[in-house]
């Protein structure tokens, strides 16, 4: 989004082609707004090689992965590949004591090895439309009928889905139309000292030196069309899959990343992003911070629960280092200034013209708005990070559908079925000793940090029966309740009744904290959710318009984007340079055999200490691990292919850097960059590490 020099438009329109040419997450089908800058900066292939419906393209072999992540296809026999971070959940859920998959890694040396993964999918994008013209002026009733019109004309005759996604704030429409395979494999991933060397520590940060990858296969039925896991199924041939270059990265390349961006917020007024700064951020960041140290504790003490909290507690840390980085940003960019000019340029605009009188009051509603919105916002953040920030309570609140079901009594043999299966993969990796403990210290937060007067009723309970005591009333939860313990869940579901759920603690702390935050903060919130979505509309309907003649781009929603730019090292403060690559030497030098997350695996160092690299190392003879580009990413991202001009895979986004944190609202051009794997520490890792050449032989290597 353009920052406070739109202002000085004289400035601007000397320089904008050159400052902004790598921000912008780009929907593929409408390159040819960008073509020639991206030509410029060394893109050799055709929009038609990128995307197309009638022909292979690039976007066929860009998958969204498991709906929070994106992979791609790197053999013709469907071999995918995404983050170590993106494939961890899979790996641990196949380790145990005996099989610490997540410490010593997983390689399948042989198809049938390969390990199933029920409830991961991946999806393909077959094509993308914008129907914008067919839903205005239409009412509800009238595009609920064209919806259901688009899903017969797009989906039903192919077995394919859709989606139909607002862009700008609902003045634009896309319909996305997608294949999803849910057989999904685990072939390989490195031990965690490799997928997450640096750990916490250097989450988010720059100069690193982490392999973070693993590697996946599709299958599909005999017939070729995507099916539910069993032995029968056969890999899946893909449309395209990407070429591997082997030559490296230099300074000044080009780059391009696909894929499924989850979420910016380029168009945040000042009135959000000052909420957020002031309000938002240090409630999440507080909260997580209990959290996190609470699971740490009982993770450094037992191994069994390392490994069953491995994946929640990397889950929680990641975005709690996010939130802090954030506001860090947020301040040392001086964003909320940068977007107070912003909007006095747009009031000016409004103000040139008199037909612009619909936007008069915008900027004046949202004043009002967040006001508004910052007197509920802390419980709103409390239910979601505190309340259900408990396993307990998040199971309860789940089983809330089988509750109705049962007073109802609706709940028949797949629905019980269902309910089983739910606990079953619940207490997999729960430690009730644990979640007590986060259970007792987040509701004390709860109830000492949110005002009084919109506390829920059970708060009136604990102070009055356990004279406000949360670990005495906690114990008798957890003694009682069956989503603490398998052996009460199992009974209760040899008989189950919404007569027992009632009575049961767990439940009865989740529908009192539910309910009165319905009744007393839910009318507010829904009130002012309409509100805002509305004023948001109008906002970019004017900022379209107020830009019309410059390209534009919508807030990433999890759709394939496209995103350009090029290999940079970058000055991130005074007399301090950080260079485009990393090496297994930097690695080296950060070794640490008494911290976790700088321990490096003995077969590692004995391949750096003989140099045993193979065909990977550069061309000074040195391992490169890492590199950065000015790619414009974000969360979901994660497993991203970085191409060159050629469209060949150089590398695997996983990251952005500290000093861009405040990225996904204003871009900043000097300082933000993705952080990728570069493919030969992939190839290298796979070949000479783990001794899976097979892997390496199904792919398309180019020099």
């Amino acid at each position: 989004m353009l920052k406070r020099l739109i202002v000085f438009i004289t400035i601007v329109s000397l320089s904008l082609g050159n400052l902004f040419a790598d921000e912008g997450m780009w929907l593929p089908f409408l390159l040819g707004k960008n073509y020639d800058q991206m030509k410029k900066l060394g893109l050799k292939i055709t929009p038609e090689q990128i995307y197309s419906v009638n022909n292979a393209s690039l976007k066929d072999a860009i998958v969204n992965f498991g709906n929070f992540c994106t992979g791609e296809v790197i053999s013709q026999d469907g071999l995918i590949l995404t983050n170590h971070h993106c494939g961890f959940d899979a790996v641990q859920s196949h380790s145990s004591i005996e099989h610490d998959y997540i410490t010593d890694g997983f390689w399948a040396m042989d198809r049938s090895k390969e390990l199933s993964n029920p409830g991961l999918s991946v999806t393909f994008l077959i094509r993308m439309e914008d129907v914008t013209e067919r839903f205005a002026n239409k009412t509800e009733e009238e595009k609920a009928a064209l919806t259901k019109e688009l899903e017969k004309e797009y989906g039903e005759a192919n077995d394919y889905t859709i989606d139909i996604e607002d862009f700008f704030a609902g003045n634009q429409k896309i319909v996305f139309v997608y294949q999803i395979f849910k057989d999904i494999r685990l072939v390989g991933a490195p031990p965690s000292s490799v997928g997450k060397f640096g750990g916490d520590t250097d989450n988010w940060m720059w100069p690193r030196q982490t392999g973070d990858f693993s590697l996946f296969r599709v299958y599909m039925s005999k017939d070729g069309k995507p099916a539910e896991y069993s032995k029968e199924n056969v890999p899946y041939h893909p449309r395209k899959h990407l070429s591997i270059s082997t030559a490296g990265v230099k300074k000044n390349d080009f780059s391009m990343v696909m894929g499924y961006p989850g979420g910016t917020d380029r168009y945040m007024t000042s009135f959000e992003v000052a909420m957020n700064y002031n309000q938002s951020n240090p409630a999440k960041i507080k909260i997580r911070e209990t959290r996190l140290a609470l699971m740490k504790a009982d993770m450094d003490a037992n191994p069994a629960v390392r490994i069953q909290y491995a994946s929640k507690y990397a889950r929680v840390s990641n975005y709690y280092k996010y939130f802090i980085g954030q506001n860090q940003g947020l301040k040392r960019l001086h964003v909320i200034d940068d977007k107070k000019v912003e909007e006095a340029a747009f009031a000016d605009w409004v103000n040139q013209d008199s037909s612009r009188a619909e936007y008069q009051d915008i900027l004046a509603n949202y004043k009002q708005l967040f006001e508004a919105y910052s007197k509920v916002n802390l419980p709103y953040i409390y239910i979601q990070e505190a309340a259900f920030g408990t396993e307990i309570l998040e199971f309860a609140y789940k089983s809330n559908a089988y509750y109705g079901l049962l007073k109802s009594d609706k709940f028949d043999a797949a629905a019980k079925e269902k309910m089983i299966a739910a606990g079953d993969d619940y207490f997999k990796d729960y430690n009730k000793g644990t979640d007590q403990k986060v259970f007792a210290a987040l509701l004390k937060m709860y109830y000492t940090d949110i005002d009084k007067a919109l506390h829920p009723g059970i708060f009136t309970v604990i102070e009055k029966k356990y004279k406000g005591d949360f670990d005495k009333y906690a114990t008798m939860v957890f003694s009682k309740s069956i989503f603490a313990n398998k052996n009460l869940f199992d009974a209760f579901m040899a008989n189950p009744s919404a007569a027992a759920l009632e009575k049961d603690p767990g439940f009865a702390c989740m529908t009192s904290i539910l309910g009165d935050f319905r009744r007393d903060v839910g009318p507010a919130l829904g009130a002012l959710f309409g509100r805002l979505e509305l004023t948001n509309q109008l906002y970019l309907k004017g900022i379209l318009e107020q830009r019309k003649n410059q390209v534009l781009y919508p807030d990433a929603n999890f759709t394939m984007r496209l995103t350009y730019g090029t290999v940079q090292d970058y000055v991130p403060r005074d007399a301090v340079h950080y260079n485009f690559y990393t090496t297994l030497e930097g690695l080296m030098e950060k070794e640490d055999s008494t911290n976790e997350e700088f321990i490096v695996p003995k077969k590692l160092k004995d391949l750096y200490n003989s140099k045993s690299y193979g065909d990977y190392a550069n061309e000074e003879g040195k391992l490169p691990i890492c590199f950065i580009t000015t790619n414009d990413i974000t969360g979901g991202n994660s497993g991203s292919p970085v191409m060159n001009g050629n469209g060949e895979l150089i590398g695997v986004a996983f990251d952005g850097n500290w000093e861009a944190m405040s990225g996904d609202i204003i871009y900043e051009p000097s300082l933000q960059r993705c952080i990728s794997v570069d493919i030969r520490y992939v190839l290298f890792m796979i070949d000479q590490y783990a001794g899976a050449k097979h892997l390496i032989d199904e792919m398309t290597l180019v020099k």
